[in-house]
């Protein structure tokens, strides 16, 4: 098979040649990690910060109340 093609699966249809999409050619290319790496999606710093809370400079905290532990 040509490099430039790939067999599509869609449900409902049986499976077929296509030509494969260019995506250095979509508007939105330079939003993605392929093309700065600045753009890649860090889970680990993510996972990380999730959980922090986050105050702004004009924030009022009235009461903090520890609920102890949550089990699901």
């Amino acid at each position: 098979m040509d490099g430039s093609k790939c067999i599509m699966q869609l449900r409902g249809v049986r499976p077929f040649f296509s030509d494969k999409f260019d995506i250095t050619k979509h508007k939105q290319y330079p939003l993605l990690s392929d093309y700065d790496k600045k753009n890649e999606f860090d889970i680990e710093k993510y996972v990380k910060n999730r959980n922090r809370l986050r105050f702004k400079r004009n924030d009022v905290v009235d009461e903090v109340c520890d609920v102890g532990e949550i089990t699901a």
